[in-house]
C-alpha cells in the first residue's frame, strides 16, 4: 500500500469565516482503499510518515505522524514535533474512524488546546 500525501486546510470557523489555505497540514500516511489510516502499514513506514504544519506567517513546524496507546478508542493518532516531550503533540479527533478523502472534514486539537476543523483538500500518491 503506497504512502499518501494528505493536505488539510483550515475549515471555516470563528477565527476565519471563510477558512484558510494558508493554515493547515501536509502529511504522509498509509491509507487503505477506503481512505482510513492503516496502523499495520504505519508500523513499517513510521519514519516516512512526516508532517509539516503551516500557519500563515509563522515558521513551519516539522514532525511525525505517531500512533499512541490510550485515548477514547484505545489509541490516538497525533502529530509529534518533538519526541522528547508530549506537550507539543496535536491529537487528531477520531482519526482512526475518519476517511481521508477530498471534501471530508477532520478535527485536530492543536498546541493551544483548541480543537479546529480542517478540510481534506487533496490525497496524492507519495511513492
Amino acid at each position: 500500500m503506497p504512502l499518501k500525501r494528505i493536505r488539510l486546510e483550515l475549515a471555516r470557523g470563528h477565527e476565519l469565516p471563510n477558512g484558510s489555505a494558508k493554515h493547515g497540514y501536509d502529511f504522509a500516511a498509509p491509507l487503505d482503499d477506503d481512505g482510513h489510516l492503516s496502523v499495520e502499514e504505519w508500523r513499517t513506514t513510521r519514519e516516512r510518515c512526516r508532517v509539516k504544519r503551516f500557519w500563515g506567517a509563522e515558521p513551519a513546524e516539522l514532525g511525525h505522524l505517531v500512533h499512541r496507546r490510550g485515548g477514547s478508542h484505545g489509541a490516538t493518532w497525533v502529530f509529534d514535533y518533538n519526541q522528547a516531550t508530549t506537550t507539543d503533540d496535536e491529537a487528531g479527533f477520531k482519526f482512526d474512524k475518519h476517511q481521508f478523502v477530498p471534501g471530508e472534514y477532520v478535527s485536530i486539537t492543536e498546541h493551544d488546546g483548541i480543537q479546529r476543523a480542517f478540510r481534506v483538500v487533496s490525497v496524492l500518491d507519495l511513492d
